[in-house]
């Protein structure tokens, strides 16, 4: 059976965005195609940032193990930065991997293996369209920050928003228990109910 691996992002650190959707619309996928899952991802952080753990985790595993597809949901998930994205499909690809983009849709290798070439062109059109996008919408941010600024607009945090220690903890004490009783970050999700990433910011919050 095919070997399927989900990576799913969002940009922002808080609990206001999650990979849920990514992830349940991908699994439909997968199922529909009869393949085997065998790995999710999830990271909540910018695509314009090089670096990024688990996404390099993510590919690091599918080469090692080849895996047949890692399925996203969108060329953006994997970066808004063209080289970012050109560089981890080059890698991907070289490795004998194929890359599902949910929304286009497309693969990036044929059923023979070969590379696409259509997938390719297309691809390198769209993530240019994402990191121009990143860029409007920095700009569109500082700009915005500016006015406020002139106006005499205070920016940042309201006093009291930032949630305290004893805040943090009680709203995520399910998740520190079963760290505790050694329970992976994926089971840890699943019994929570709550995202992989946010096990992960509890778990390095917390030295767990």
């Amino acid at each position: 059976m095919r070997t399927a691996v989900i990576y799913a992002r969002v940009s922002s650190t808080g609990d206001r965005q999650t990979t849920e959707r990514q992830v349940a619309d991908l699994m439909r996928y997968i199922n529909l195609n009869e393949m085997e899952l065998v790995k999710v991802y999830e990271e909540k952080m910018s695509g314009a940032k090089e670096n990024r753990p688990v996404l390099t985790e993510c590919v690091e595993f599918c080469v090692t193990n080849r895996v047949h597809t890692l399925c996203v949901s969108e060329i953006s998930r994997l970066g808004r930065s063209t080289k970012i994205v050109v560089n981890t499909l080059d890698e991907l690809t070289k490795a004998g991997v194929n890359v599902y983009i949910q929304n286009l849709p497309l693969c990036t290798l044929n059923e023979n293996g070969e590379p696409n070439p259509i997938a390719k062109m297309i691809t390198a059109v769209l993530s240019s369209f994402a990191e121009i996008e990143r860029d409007n919408i920095k700009y569109r941010l500082n700009s915005g920050r500016e006015l406020a600024k002139a106006k005499g607009v205070k920016m940042g945090r309201k006093v009291g928003s930032k949630k305290t220690e004893e805040q943090f903890v009680e709203q995520y004490s399910s998740v520190i228990k079963h760290l505790k009783k050694g329970q992976s970050v994926r089971n840890t999700a699943k019994l929570c109910g709550v995202s992989s990433s946010t096990v992960q910011r509890v778990k390095a919050r917390f030295n767990l």
